[in-house]
């Protein structure tokens, strides 16, 4: 029999229940499920959720994605009240409020033709050198072991493939994935803020979900923000020169054409959104 340190004295012996506290426990019905889980298992959830409602909201605005919206709407509600869950329903009132010309014109805005806002997290690590290609291949090596493939016409460092791997397929290897993009993703977030749009707030959220960035992660930032990501030229050493990741719109990226005709407004896949982008920046290199 266990002893108690309570007001009946130390050492001595605990009281027995009587009969009718001995029924009303056994008359409880046990929590059973994520209500019974610990908090680990609840923080885990409710990092999972966010993860998978992030990597909706970070997607072509479609027709799918619009049938999708109210689902993950009422997922988001059911979080934790926090910043988090305000900035997902922020995004999401936004989205549901916008009509879907304007969504989606706006989305190839600002990722698609504006790689200083990338969504493919290889870009702020590699940029456009070869080291890119095994980048690539060591995160498909990862979905692989989780028995996790990607989808025909994806990338695997889109970050809403990133953070669909995370709630759905590993939550550690993924978290561990997110956590070695940490400087990519804290730059697009100040990106994504200065340029002013609402998907700001989801890569917010995405970033609380994370550690606290300490000082290395903002040292790295720093160095993206000077240098910008690694670039390779033919002749010169290899990432011996870099060139600088604008953070400011210029006046004729103002005046870009941002009309339906760039959006398509249709099923157009992201990476080859993303890969015409890129093969459009190395032929005006390749011309200057």
């Amino acid at each position: 029999m266990s002893t108690t340190t309570d007001t009946a004295g130390a050492g001595e012996s605990a009281p027995e229940p009587t009969a009718s506290q001995r029924s009303a426990k056994a008359a409880r019905p046990a929590r059973t499920g994520w209500l019974g889980a610990g908090r680990p298992a609840r923080r885990a959830h409710r990092r999972a959720v966010t993860h998978q409602a992030a990597s909706v909201l970070l997607g072509y605005p479609d027709q799918a994605f619009f049938e999708r919206l109210p689902l993950v709407a009422r997922a988001v509600a059911e979080l934790p009240r926090g910043t988090v869950r305000e900035s997902l329903q922020e995004f999401c009132d936004h989205a549901s409020g916008t009509p879907e010309l304007e969504l989606c014109t706006h989305y190839v805005d600002v990722f698609d033709l504006r790689r200083r806002r990338s969504l493919h997290m290889t870009y702020y690590t590699d940029g456009d050198t070869r080291r890119r290609g095994h980048s690539l291949a060591e995160i498909k090596a990862v979905y692989r072991e989780a028995g996790w493939e990607v989808l025909p016409g994806e990338l695997p460092d889109h970050l809403a493939v990133l953070l669909e791997f995370a709630a759905r397929g590993d939550g550690v290897r993924g978290g561990e994935l997110l956590l070695r993009f940490r400087p990519g993703l804290d730059l697009l977030a100040r990106a994504l803020e200065e340029y002013g749009t609402p998907y700001a707030r989801v890569v917010d959220a995405v970033r609380q979900t994370l550690p606290p960035q300490g000082a290395a992660d903002r040292a790295a930032v720093d160095r993206l923000v000077v240098q910008g990501p690694p670039a390779e030229d033919v002749g010169l050493e290899p990432y011996g020169v870099r060139n600088p990741l604008p953070m400011a719109d210029t006046a004729a990226d103002a005046g870009a054409d941002t009309g339906a005709e760039g959006c398509g407004c249709g099923p157009v896949p992201r990476p080859r959104a993303a890969r015409e982008g890129a093969a459009e920046d190395s032929r005006e290199r390749e011309a200057r």
